[in-house]
C-alpha cells in the first residue's frame, strides 16, 4: 500500500483526464476513471498501469456508489462540455453539464465521504477581456459565454460545499491545453485542428484576423498540476495554470505548417461570438503553493503533437473503413 488516496477522475477517459489519470497512477495512487465516452475514448487509457474505467454519467446516482467502493479520497472532477460555440447555441445544455453535472459530484463526494476536489476552471475564458494578460487569480472574473460563466458558477458551488459540509478543493484554472490524445474529431483545439489538416493536405482556416493570442500549456504539465493538487497543498483557492506567453493564432499556424511540411496558407472567415481576443495566465501563485512550473516549450510541445496526430492517421490508413489491411 503507498499509503496515498485513492483518486476517482471524472472525464478519466478524454484528452486531459486520461493524461491525469496516467500521472496519478505513476505517482502511485489507486485511480478509478469515470467516463460516459460521450468524447473521450477507452483508447486513451489503454496502456496506463493500474486505472480502472467505470461507463457512467457523473450525473446519475450510482456515482456515489463507485466512491464508496473505491474509498476515494480525491475526486479530480473534469467532466464537462467544453466548446465555447456549442454554449452560445444551447447554454441550458451546457449548465446542465457543467453546473448541474458539478453539483451532482460535489453532492456524491460529500455523502461518500471524500475529503478533496480538484476541479477543472478555465483560466482561458472565466477572466473575460476585463483585464489584460497575464491575468492573475485575483482579477475580474467576468465571463463572455455561456462557457466560462459554467465554469466560473462551478467555483461557487465549490466554496458552497465547503461551507456547508467541510469539503475541501482546488480550482485549476487552465489555460488553453494541447498535446497528445486531443482527437481532432473530438475534444478539438485549434493546434489539433490545424496539425490533423496540414498533415492530410487539407485546408485550414481561421476565424478573425489571426492576431488573437493564447496560452498554450502542454496536456503533460496540466497533469503534474493535477497530481500536486491532490495532495493537502493549495486548500480552498484558485491557481492558474499555464505558460504566461501569448501565442498569436497566426503564429501558431506558421509554426504547425513548418512541423507538418505544409503551406502555410490559411483561409480566413469571421471571428466567432464569445471567443476572447487575448488570453494568458500568470502562474506565480501555482509555483509558489504547489512548487509547479510548466517544464515542456511550445516548440517541443508542437513538435510531439503533430508526431502524435501523424502515427494516428498512419494507423487510421491502415486499418481502412472496413477493418485492417
Amino acid at each position: 500500500m503507498s499509503g496515498l488516496p485513492a483518486v476517482v477522475v471524472t472525464g478519466g477517459a478524454g484528452f486531459i483526464g486520461s493524461h491525469v489519470c496516467t500521472a496519478l497512477a505513476e505517482a502511485g495512487h489507486r485511480v478509478v476513471a469515470v467516463d460516459d465516452l460521450s468524447t473521450g475514448s477507452a483508447d486513451n487509457l489503454v496502456g496506463v498501469p493500474e486505472v480502472d474505467l467505470v461507463v457512467a454519467d457523473v450525473a446519475a446516482p450510482g456515482l456515489v456508489d463507485v466512491l464508496r467502493s473505491v474509498g476515494a479520497g480525491v475526486v479530480c472532477h473534469l467532466a464537462a462540455a467544453i466548446d465555447v460555440r456549442a454554449s452560445v447555441a444551447d447554454p441550458v445544455a451546457d449548465a446542465t453539464r457543467n453546473v448541474v453535472g458539478t453539483v451532482a459530484v460535489l453532492q456524491a463526494a460529500v455523502a461518500a465521504g471524500v475529503g478533496k476536489v480538484v476541479f477543472a476552471s478555465s483560466g482561458g475564458s472565466i477572466y473575460g477581456a476585463a483585464t489584460p494578460p497575464p491575468v492573475a487569480e485575483d482579477a475580474e472574473i467576468a465571463p463572455e459565454s455561456p462557457y466560462a460563466a459554467s465554469k466560473a458558477a462551478a467555483e461557487l458551488w465549490l466554496q458552497t460545499f465547503r461551507r456547508l459540509h467541510g469539503l475541501r478543493w482546488t480550482a485549476l484554472a487552465l489555460a488553453n491545453v494541447y498535446g497528445p490524445r486531443q482527437d481532432p474529431a473530438g475534444e478539438a483545439g485549434v493546434i489539433s485542428l490545424f496539425a490533423d489538416a496540414l498533415l492530410a493536405g487539407r485546408s485550414t482556416t481561421i476565424y478573425g484576423d489571426g492576431s488573437q493570442t493564447r496560452d498554450f500549456v502542454h496536456v503533460g504539465d496540466v497533469a503534474a498540476a493535477f497530481r500536486a493538487a491532490s495532495g493537502e497543498l493549495a486548500e480552498d483557492c484558485r491557481l492558474n495554470i499555464g505558460t504566461g506567453v501569448e501565442t498569436s493564432v497566426r503564429e501558431l499556424h506558421t509554426l504547425l505548417a513548418g512541423l507538418c511540411d505544409a503551406p502555410d496558407r490559411p483561409a480566413t472567415a469571421a471571428a466567432r461570438a464569445g471567443e476572447l481576443q487575448r488570453s494568458a495566465l500568470d502562474a506565480r501563485r501555482a509555483r509558489a503553493v504547489l512548487g509547479w512550473t510548466p517544464q515542456v516549450p511550445l516548440a517541443e510541445g508542437l513538435a510531439g503533437t503533430v508526431e502524435w496526430i501523424g502515427s494516428r492517421a498512419s494507423v487510421s490508413a491502415l486499418r481502412g473503413p472496413e477493418g485492417p489491411r
